[in-house]
């Protein structure tokens, strides 16, 4: 029996889960985001999306470094992403804020970022665009309404409804928003990327526990703006090269 055992434990492809791992990784802090709300720690609640985020973007990197992509891991980690992104901001931010506002209107939009944020996943998976994201990122905003709560802010509950809905609704939007995957080694503008690494570290270093809103709201701005964030990134020789291939 134990021979059989030690068998079966050698048979377990561990180097194939690995990223399927990091992905729990990603949904296991969705689920003490939601624990953390229900017993009233509301900052470090918030605090989980973002290690969430970190998660999730390991894991396709893990997985195309290894060759390890599959269907398994596209489904498992949207699954995740709608636990982390969708359900436990929308639970944090109706504790926080939304319980407060008149009748049913919080439950409404809770639900409703929620459901749109599983739409959006499920519009990625079957849809393959390249170049930007078609719509808001759930990981973005998932950060952008969490960051309220880390931020420490006391603003009007309508107020957060309001980005609630608007976060919501450009997540199933076709509003085109910045997808750095779709940069190339070759093409990046690394004086740029440093420049942007820069503010990222004054930001943190000067506002702290208000970074992530700051970050988070740029980004949610860029694509309402129509700021394409992978054609600022590349080099003008690589810009020249993808105009000249779509006219």
């Amino acid at each position: 029996m134990k021979l059989l055992a030690r068998r079966r434990l050698r048979e377990i492809p561990i180097r194939s889960n690995i990223p399927n791992m990091i992905t729990s990784g990603n949904l296991l802090c969705g689920m003490l985001a939601m624990v953390l709300t229900l017993r009233g720690h509301y900052v470090t609640a918030a605090w989980m999306i973002p290690m969430a985020v970190a998660f999730d973007f390991c894991d396709g990197m893990v997985a195309r470094a290894m060759g390890l992509s599959s269907d398994f891991g596209v489904e498992f980690d949207s699954l995740g992403d709608v636990v982390s992104f969708g359900v436990a901001p929308a639970l944090l931010i109706y504790t926080v804020y939304l319980k407060n506002l008149p009748d049913v209107v919080g439950t409404i939009v809770a639900l409703y970022f929620t459901l749109c944020g599983a739409l959006r996943l499920a519009r990625f998976n079957v849809v393959h665009c390249p170049g930007p994201f078609q719509g808001l990122p759930i990981p973005a905003a998932g950060i952008f309404m969490v960051s309220w709560v880390m931020a420490g802010l006391h603003v009007p509950p309508a107020l957060i409804a309001g980005l609630s809905v608007l976060s919501g609704t450009l997540m199933i939007s076709s509003v085109p928003y910045g997808n750095l995957k779709s940069l190339k080694r070759n093409s990046i503008h690394f004086q740029k990327i440093a420049s942007l690494l820069v503010f990222v570290l004054v930001t943190v270093a000067l506002l702290k526990s208000v970074t992530f809103l700051i970050l988070s709201g740029i980004y949610l701005a860029s694509g309402l703006l129509s700021f394409n964030w992978s054609d600022w990134l590349s080099t003008d020789r690589a810009q020249q090269k993808d105009r000249d291939e779509k006219s």
